[in-house]
């Protein structure tokens, strides 16, 4: 992978200020000197994601008066891990590779901030990243590291694939848990785990497909000897990551107290923009996508019908990113996505109560053998977590999904199917207390309705 420092400054989302004189609300404000004394944190995706699993989580920490400045999320090149680590494949990443990338981002982040280190907060895969990192060498750049439900000791423990970055049995793991400590010396670090509700610490083989048979891990398997490691209740695997429960621990770990607010305290005026990504090959990779059109509209909540002509329309240049679009923080909104070669993508999406510039943008799967004949296509998406049968409440248009699974939670998408003449109504999704409008679209002009939860 050629990865030049200009890359690597490209591939590191940060919250820019805001122009125009807005401000935190004056209760956030009120954190903000106390806020100086946290280090800059840059936020670490899990494998085959992207920085915008992580705008809650930063909205949290503006909310809680940490400068904008001072907050990162990075975007490997090539998010998926590679079947064997050793062995090149087109759009994955190796383990060096995202070692490499991420010491690059904590630099970048030194530099623009001057401060001596920085908080490194993982989810799954990108715990890894943290992890190889500082036992080998920056340990001295690294104050805190946070590793949400990372497989630490792997996702099965197998003589089987043993090039296989999550094969506790392997050379990457055994060499990261091979001492007495399975920390480094100088950097504190933080491990966040369920109570048996991770598909990826699982006894049992079924979720990585070898149903019966054991894989040698167990719902302590995020654990680390010489860690403070808390569980934190029947979330999921990305839950502990992204659950506001993951953020007051998060917070409290690198702040040193707990933090004022919870809640997303929300903005008078909100500009949000982003970068548009592809699936080339079938791999997400976070490579920019250049002649993307971009249409933001608001839309009734109750519908999904659209309120006017759109708020913003723009084409992707050669860096893959759209925007700012000025919106209405109140209103429920609908992102269409026009990216070469794929799906014309109609986004629908809860109010943004804060600015953000990591509203990335794929476009949904190609429309494949399963979608033979249907007329209409509507995918439910929950990025920041799974699908929980019964735990949650999980309705599309009006009934539970049948491609989601009951008992632990293993499905962030479920697709509903309807014949031609249901083009142009409206469909609901509702999880527990989120609930959103989508319109229907025609499958033969191949476009597809996708509600992006935010919870």
């Amino acid at each position: 992978m050629n990865l030049t420092r200009r890359t690597i400054l490209k591939s590191v989302s940060t919250l820019p200020l805001l122009a125009g004189g807005l401000s935190l609300p004056a209760r956030a404000q009120t954190t903000s000197a106390a806020a100086g004394d946290i280090p800059p944190i840059l936020l670490v995706h899990g494998n085959g994601d992207h920085a915008a699993l992580w705008i809650t989580t930063l909205w949290r920490l503006e909310s809680n008066g940490v400068p904008r400045t001072r907050l990162a999320a990075l975007n490997f090149t090539d998010p998926l891990a590679r079947n064997d680590d050793t062995v090149a494949q087109p759009n994955r990443s190796s383990t060096d590779d995202q070692r490499r990338e991420l010491a690059d981002a904590i630099k970048a982040l030194k530099q623009q901030t001057g401060a001596a280190r920085v908080a490194l907060v993982g989810s799954s895969r990108g715990g890894n990243a943290i992890r190889n990192v500082v036992k080998n060498g920056g340990s001295a750049d690294v104050s805190h590291a946070v590793l949400c439900g990372t497989p630490n000791h792997g996702v099965f423990d197998w003589d089987d694939g043993l090039g296989n970055e999550f094969n506790g049995r392997g050379p990457f793991l055994r060499g990261l848990n091979g001492a007495d400590s399975e920390v480094t010396d100088g950097t504190a670090f933080l491990t966040l785990r369920s109570d048996g509700f991770d598909k990826y610490a699982q006894p049992d083989g079924r979720l990585v497909g070898k149903p019966g048979v054991p894989t040698g891990i167990t719902a302590e398997g995020p654990a680390l000897k010489g860690a403070t490691n808390l569980v934190i209740g029947t979330l999921d695997h990305r839950e502990v990551a992204f659950h506001p429960r993951a953020f007051r621990e998060i917070y409290k770990f690198i702040a040193g107290r707990e933090p004022a607010f919870i809640a997303i305290q929300p903005e008078r005026e909100v500009r949000i923009s982003g970068l548009v990504t592809g699936t080339p090959g079938g791999a997400p990779t976070n490579r920019p996508v250049a002649g993307a059109s971009v249409e933001v509209y608001r839309v009734s909540s109750e519908t999904g019908a659209r309120n006017g002509e759109p708020v913003y329309r723009g084409e992707t240049g050669a860096d893959g990113r759209w925007g700012p679009a000025q919106i209405d923080p109140s209103s429920y909104i609908e992102i269409v996505l026009t990216s070469p070669g794929a799906p014309i993508t109609h986004f629908y999406r809860s109010p943004f109560p804060r600015s953000s510039d990591v509203v990335h943008l794929r476009a949904a799967r190609p429309l494949g053998q399963a979608d033979a004949g249907a007329g209409a296509i509507v995918i439910m998406s929950r990025p920041r977590g799974y699908f929980g049968l019964p735990r949650d409440i999980v309705l599309l248009d009006g009934k539970e999904p049948a491609d989601v699974q009951k008992g632990v939670p293993t499905d962030a998408a479920a697709t509903l199917r309807l014949p031609a003449g249901e083009v142009g109504r409206s469909v609901i999704g509702l999880f527990n207390d989120e609930r959103i409008a989508a319109r229907l679209w025609p499958a033969s002009e191949s476009r597809i309705a996708m509600i992006e939860l935010t919870n």
